[in-house]
């Protein structure tokens, strides 16, 4: 049966390394798979889905108004049946995508897996991530640490000094130089002026 399953983490977790591997174990076997990204995300290059380690591979672009189905039933048409439609950086999904990502589930019948961030600088769910936790069928959390060793829930935006920001869209692309992850705990204090801001992590993770 298909399912919608919904990867979370915070930056730096491997979310789209995962995201290559599962489409590699898919056309290993035979399988189609379709890759979505969002537009706005073009640090790669638009349409490019790329991890931090080197991998990459094509994808299809999209804005938050458009209709998944529709770019599903298009790829369809013009490629074939599909077995798997993957989604990066999910937390920029609109409401009504994620709702669309459920009708190609049920109705397709098509296996859905989205990757994405949980919380925003602020400590705040994404749109997207809101309700691919409310709707999603199965939730996995990909773990990665902060520098303090305990596991990183929360994400930090810096400037370009490296201090950290608390105000600003919710939305700006960025990786390593934008954005630390951490756990909660230092996420209070360097929200209260009281912690480090430190991207160099333990080689043995306390999870």
């Amino acid at each position: 049966m298909a399912k919608l399953y919904f990867y979370y983490s915070a930056m730096n977790a491997g979310k789209t390394t995962t995201l290559l591997q599962s489409a590699h174990n898919y056309h290993e076997r035979g399988l189609r798979t379709l890759i979505l990204t969002p537009r706005l995300d073009t640090r790669a290059g638009a349409g490019v889905v790329a991890s931090r380690i080197g991998l990459s591979a094509r994808g299809t672009a999209f804005g938050r108004d458009e209709d998944l189905p529709r770019i599903v039933a298009a790829d369809t048409a013009a490629n074939g049946p599909l077995h798997c439609l993957l989604v990066d950086e999910a937390q920029f999904l609109s409401k009504a995508q994620v709702w669309q990502l459920t009708e190609i589930v049920d109705a397709q019948g098509v296996p859905v897996l989205t990757y994405g961030l949980r919380t925003d600088f602020r400590g705040e769910l994404f749109e997207g991530s809101q309700y691919l936790l409310a709707w999603a069928d199965h939730l996995v959390e990909i773990k990665t640490i902060c520098h303090s060793g305990r596991k990183a829930t929360m994400v930090v935006r810096v400037d370009e000094h490296g201090r950290a920001v608390n105000d600003g869209p919710q939305v700006e692309i960025g990786g390593n130089e934008r954005y630390v992850s951490v756990s909660r705990a230092e996420f209070k204090k360097i929200m209260a002026g009281l912690g480090r801001i430190d991207p160099v992590q333990p080689r043995l993770p306390a999870l």
